[in-house]
């Protein structure tokens, strides 16, 4: 683990914080590495209901990858190899998360910043929010499976854009794009991100997590309908399902368990 990735509970809600405000948050390896135990621990802890990505301070989200450390960690064709390797294994354990992530972005998403942020389910961002991938500006190869994310997130006309013009867009241009799906004042960031995963963590578990899981396999060009069908299963088989049942009949709100 590393003093620059922390990770707290706040009720129902696992916080995972992105902490290299001296550099706006950029990724370094460290922190690439740390991000899977931490979401191990947070899947293994029932209390926890949803995971949050936030950056450090008032400036950024994520600047993109820590470029202090290029030289060393990414200068030659193996070095390369390995630090892809990790910060790749870091975003498809957040996109595989059992768990619903959901980014809270202020300032600077840039780079790796939307890459980690393409990876969460939800994106709510502050109206001072800035995003872009400046790849062209620096002469980077841009990993398939990060354009993959891209492409699915905004559609290949506006990835054309954002890859091509390497330039920064503002929150008011992503929310048009689909990049973030809430644009709100700074002052309500916080407050509202709360508010939408409470609502989150009231919902059942096991709906949430067979939803994810075939959003994820429908997207696919060639899914597995059994296995979705196991899914859907599962959620009518459960305790929670019963409970939902009984409290619909009752008149109140549901206390679900995930199981």
């Amino acid at each position: 683990m590393t003093e620059r990735l922390l990770g707290r509970k706040e009720g129902a809600l696992g916080w995972v914080v992105f902490n290299n405000p001296e550099r706006r948050n950029a990724v370094s390896i460290d922190m690439w590495e740390a991000i899977p135990p931490l979401l191990d621990n947070f899947e293994k802890d029932s209390d926890v209901r949803v995971v949050v990505l936030a950056g450090a301070g008032d400036k950024a989200f994520i600047s993109g990858a820590d470029i202090s450390q290029f030289e060393k960690q990414r200068s030659s064709k193996e070095a390369v190899q390995r630090y892809e390797d990790i910060s790749e294994a870091a975003q498809a354990r957040l996109a595989g998360c059992e768990k619903p992530v959901v980014a809270m972005i202020r300032g600077y998403c840039l780079g790796a910043g939307v890459n980690v942020a393409n990876s969460c389910d939800l994106r709510i961002a502050a109206d001072d929010a800035r995003f872009g991938i400046p790849a062209g500006k620096m002469g980077l190869g841009y990993r398939a499976t990060s354009m993959q994310k891209l492409v699915d997130t905004v559609g290949a006309p506006f990835a054309r854009e954002i890859m091509l013009t390497a330039r920064q867009f503002t929150a008011a241009e992503a929310l048009q794009m689909r990049l973030v799906h809430r644009v709100v004042p700074v002052g309500e960031l916080e407050s509202l991100t709360k508010k939408y995963c409470e609502d989150i963590a009231a919902n059942a578990p096991l709906t949430l997590r067979a939803a994810r899981r075939t959003i994820r396999e429908v997207s696919k060009r060639d899914y597995d309908a059994e296995l979705c069908k196991s899914w859907v299963r599962e959620c009518f088989e459960s305790e929670d399902y019963a409970e939902g049942r009984r409290a619909f009949m009752e008149k109140r709100k549901p206390q679900f368990k995930g199981r």
